[in-house]
């Protein structure tokens, strides 16, 4: 009776110890937990590509937390995740979903960042969808057309290339060339050969002659300088004698002198004129007399 006992007792201990293992081990694999010692965050993704509940979320590649619910929404996705409690994220972290292997298994990413403020929870967070392989493979099948003409495209190419390449012609075309190119290299060398010491004194003639220039300037430097001191003394004078001319021919042409009166006063105009007319006259006068009987002279003088 006693043995039975026992072995009663032993059995629920076993039974009670594979339900405690069962449920920690679901508990594991379900990433629950009793105790509320989570943070709630909610990231905002444009694609999640096969995401699912309960997929793994890391922070710098260490699990950190899981994906809790995710809810589709007219062009975005949102994703709400559990943490752990001792995560520290600040407000320029970053959210990545992107592959845990090579079977299409994925998982949320996070770059904590580095800003001394901390993140609000409160508020959704924008993320980054990483294209995995099969996004990669739909990307490339929706662009096969594209993809089978740029290869035609380039075949075209290569085989034209070939062709020109391949030509008899061009090819002695380019060896005539290079021939002629190292026929002309052979002449520069020897050229330069037979005239280095030529070269050599036209060198040394230019050093010289910038030394002796240095020498003329540093020797005549203080005549240079007074030189050009009276140079700009010159067209000081000459601006002044410019300004003075404009004023005299200001002053004419607002008759403000002698010469602008009697240039531009109508009076001495008018009567400069009548003379010239009363000479011209008298001039026809004594030219008629002249040519038909000589000059007379018809005057009365009265000296008492």
């Amino acid at each position: 009776m006693k043995d039975q006992r026992k072995t009663e007792i032993k059995v629920g201990l076993l039974f009670v110890i594979g339900v405690i293992l069962f449920i920690w081990i679901l508990g594991w694999a379900k990433n629950l937990s009793l105790a509320s010692k989570e943070k709630s965050l909610t990231v905002r993704f444009n694609n999640v590509a096969g995401l699912e509940v309960g997929d793994n979320v890391t922070i710098n590649g260490v699990r950190k937390g899981h994906v809790e619910d995710i809810s589709g929404k007219d062009d975005y996705v949102l994703v709400k995740l559990l943490l752990d409690n001792d995560v520290d994220l600040r407000k320029d972290a970053k959210f990545a979903i992107s592959m845990t292997d090579l079977m299409g298994g994925k998982k949320v990413d996070i770059s904590p960042g580095v800003s001394a403020e901390q993140l609000n929870y409160q508020h959704i967070q924008d993320g980054t969808f990483y294209a995995d392989v099969a996004s990669v493979m739909s990307m490339l099948g929706s662009s096969q057309d594209d993809l089978l003409e740029t290869i035609k495209d380039v075949k075209i190419t290569l085989n034209s290339l070939n062709k020109y390449l391949t030509d008899q012609q061009l090819n002695e075309d380019i060896k005539s060339s290079v021939s002629n190119l190292s026929e002309l290299t052979k002449k520069l060398n020897v050229m330069i050969d037979e005239n280095r010491e030529s070269v050599k004194k036209l060198t040394a003639n230019s050093v010289e002659l910038t030394n002796d220039a240095k020498d003329f300037i540093a020797n005549n430097k203080s005549d240079m300088s007074q030189t050009i001191k009276e140079a700009v003394e010159v067209l000081k004078n000459t601006d002044s004698l410019v300004v003075k001319v404009n004023s005299l021919a200001d002053e004419i042409k607002n008759k403000q002198n002698n010469i602008g009166k009697v240039l531009y006063d109508e009076k001495v105009y008018n009567n400069l004129t009548e003379s010239l007319q009363q000479v011209n006259e008298l001039t026809k006068i004594i030219i008629k007399q002249l040519k038909e009987k000589g000059f007379k002279v018809d005057a009365k003088i009265d000296l008492f």
